[in-house]
């Protein structure tokens, strides 16, 4: 072990008692011990010992020596360092506390707590220190971001430190032994005697604890360590201690060095360059710069002729010339379909961020937006459209972009110069239904008089779209989720990702079965032939989740899960309608409303489409149970019974101007108002 000055064998070569070394050898072979703390000597480590080396070990000044681990059962003090040139590192040494039952905590001199374990016992018999009978406290604090580990705090070197001591009270004796081990070491099985890392600076005629002195060929820091300059080895401590290295001492230019692996390579550089190397370069770089922006302007071209003929091939794939040509056929229209370019889209929706997005489904994601005249809007990302149904695909949006009704979404424009097509739709800022139903809030209660508003807004808008529109529209995938309340929860059907429009003549849609479980119609999952009754047994559904407030799948007692229409029928079936009903409205309503709602519900759901009613029929039977707190008579119908439809009828000028015939039974006849009595009866 090499022994560098200002260490010392013996007073004479030591700079002063400090750093004096002394040999002890009744050991059998000498061992050098830190004469006035009585410490075994490892290593000693000095900046530029190793500086051939470039682990990061060449710029530290250590001393490792042996300790023995302190039983603070006994005592609780340590080596005091104060007035020397020694530290305990805290950044080289882990406190180790070996025994269990107890926890032990470090401190500073001032009390302040660096760091601390507790270990428990046990019967493992591991050598290695994981917190059974042993464990271990860095005292380096540590953040992890983004799955690296970057430093906070390297603790400064201790003079001294304090040791606090908890240990179970119940325990018969207490056996924790207390130590800083090098960290190299502390994983390994802790013994009796351990090494030990301290720091060390030169003595005071080097270094000032304030300044940064420069001397002739070395220079020492404020934390109290000197080192030889650049390019120079030695050791700073002695007088021409640093001298230039052997390799650089014969080196016409200048000297520098490389690493490989952990070593580094010292070698002369070549000649510099002649007379006129700096002009030369000076006109190189020049060139370079040119040469590097007229590739980067060409590049900016290039790309946008290439962004350009992208979004031109992305327009006629999705069909735009002939939306183009659809648009500018339809005269008199007011309201175009816009056809918007994808920038002004991307700066609507800050790039399509993913803050932006205010919901996703099977068909696509919808973000929110500021088009540039302040208008907010909802645009759609819809799934990659099929090029064989192109023409198809237009002509939807050219008959939505004509629907124009109050409780429908209005569809504003598109975007087609991407992969995917994008729709703009009004935004409707109140969320959909479902959310009001089944998320709800304690600050907000949607109530009956709510409830049936929003079914009869819902149920005109449908009905609109089946007979009214220009080209009859079947929705293909109506439910809660789908329809949108306004400002003033006003409701709005949404979402025709699906929607198909037919002729007038046309009486169904043969394709493949799409759709939400809980809405789907049994006949058209059976048939794979959509119609407008499928329409209305989705709606019925809708129906059955506002009065009962449960969600389209629920689970049953048994773990497994049941279709709501399913259970909704079988309390109907039982005459036990109010075990189902929402608590929450059942102080809102009176018996007749609710009574009507739930066999108009229970009409849609019919299994035979044929046996249900029409939306129209729908939307005319929820305005009168709006407007009248009656049940709907049934008993001015009786010529109508046979045919097992809904009709309007006249009434009595002093009960109410109108009234539905909207009760049958499932042969064609009608149900009588006695039975519907006894029927309510029982569900009370």
């Amino acid at each position: 072990m090499q022994i560098p000055y200002p260490f010392g064998i013996g007073t004479n070569c030591s700079y002063d008692g400090s750093y004096e070394i002394i040999c002890d050898a009744s050991f059998g072979t000498p061992k050098p011990f830190l004469h006035k703390f009585n410490l075994e000597v490892i290593d000693i480590n000095w900046v530029g010992k190793n500086h051939r080396l470039n682990t990061g070990m060449e710029r530290q000044q250590i001393l490792t020596v042996k300790t023995v681990l302190q039983d603070v059962c006994k005592s609780k003090s340590s080596i005091d360092f104060r007035g020397s040139p020694y530290r305990f590192s805290t950044w080289f040494n882990t406190l180790v506390v070996d025994g269990c039952g107890g926890s032990v905590v470090l401190k500073n001199k001032s009390s302040n707590v660096l760091t601390g374990c507790a270990s428990v016992c046990g019967n493992d018999t591991a050598n290695e220190c994981y917190g059974i009978g042993c464990c271990q406290a860095s005292f380096i604090t540590y953040n992890r971001i983004g799955g690296y580990n970057y430093m906070l705090e390297r603790q400064k070197g201790l003079e001294l430190y304090e040791l606090e001591v908890d240990y179970e009270s119940d325990s018969s004796a207490c056996d924790i032994r207390v130590g800083l081990i090098d960290s190299r070491s502390a994983n390994k099985s802790v013994q009796s005697t351990v090494p030990m890392v301290l720091e060390w600076i030169g003595p005071d005629s080097y270094v000032n604890s304030n300044i940064y002195i420069s001397y002739d060929n070395f220079t020492c820091s404020v934390d109290g360590t000197c080192m030889c300059y650049y390019l120079t080895e030695g050791n700073p401590y002695l007088p021409n201690g640093c001298q230039v290295m052997k390799e650089c001492r014969k080196c016409p230019n200048r000297c520098n060095f490389d690493t490989a692996g952990l070593r580094r390579y010292y070698y002369c550089e070549k000649n510099p360059l002649l007379k006129w190397g700096s002009v030369l370069g000076f006109s190189l770089g020049l060139g370079f710069m040119v040469m590097v922006i007229g590739c980067y302007w060409l590049y900016r071209v290039i790309k946008r002729k290439k962004e350009a003929k992208r979004k031109s091939d992305y327009f006629k794939r999705n069909g735009g010339l002939l939306l183009q040509q659809q648009i500018g056929s339809i005269e008199g229209n007011t309201q175009k379909t816009k056809i918007f370019p994808i920038t002004e889209l991307e700066k609507a929706t800050d790039n399509f961020n993913k803050n932006r997005i205010l919901g996703q489904g099977g068909q696509g994601t919808v973000y929110k937006g500021m088009l540039k005249d302040g208008r907010i809007v909802a645009i759609k990302k819809s799934k990659k459209v099929d090029e064989s149904q192109l023409e198809q695909f237009v002509n939807e949006v050219v008959i939505l972009s004509q629907i124009n009704h109050r409780n429908v979404v209005k569809l504003l424009g598109c975007c087609l110069e991407t992969e995917v097509p994008l729709l703009l739709y009004e935004f409707v800022q109140n969320g959909t239904l479902y959310e009001h139903i089944h998320v709800g809030s304690e600050d907000f209660h949607v109530t009956w008089k709510m409830r049936l508003q929003m079914a009869a807004e819902s149920a005109d808008a449908i009905a609109y779209l089946h007979s009214s529109s220009s080209s009859p529209i079947y929705h293909r995938d109506i439910k809660s989720a789908n329809i949108l309340l306004d400002s003033k929860y006003r409701a709005k059907v949404s979402d025709f990702g699906t929607s198909k429009s037919i002729e007038i003549e046309q009486t169904h849609v043969t394709t493949c079965v799409i759709g939400t479980y809980g809405y789907l119609d049994p006949e058209y999952f059976q048939s794979n032939q959509f119609t407008a009754k499928s329409d209305v047994y989705s709606f019925g559904v809708v129906l059955v989740e506002l009065i009962t407030g449960k969600k389209p799948i629920c689970p049953t007692k048994d773990g497994g899960w049941i279709s709501l229409a399913v259970e909704f029928l079988f309390h109907m079936e039982n005459s036990r309608l109010f075990d189902i009903l929402d608590a929450r409205i059942l102080e809102e309503g009176n018996e007749e409303e609710f009574f009507a709602f739930a066999k108009l519900a229970r009409q849609c759901l019919k299994m035979n489409g044929k046996e249900r009613p029409t939306m129209r029929e729908v939307a005319m039977v929820l305005d009168e149970i709006r407007s009248s707190s009656h049940v709907p008579d049934t008993r001015e119908s009786d010529s109508m019974a046979g045919k097992g439809v809904f009709m309007a009828t006249s009434s009595d000028k002093h009960m109410r101007s109108s009234t539905i015939n909207m009760f049958f039974s499932n042969d064609g006849s009608r149900a009588s108002s006695i039975e519907d009595q006894q029927y309510f009866a029982h569900t009370l």
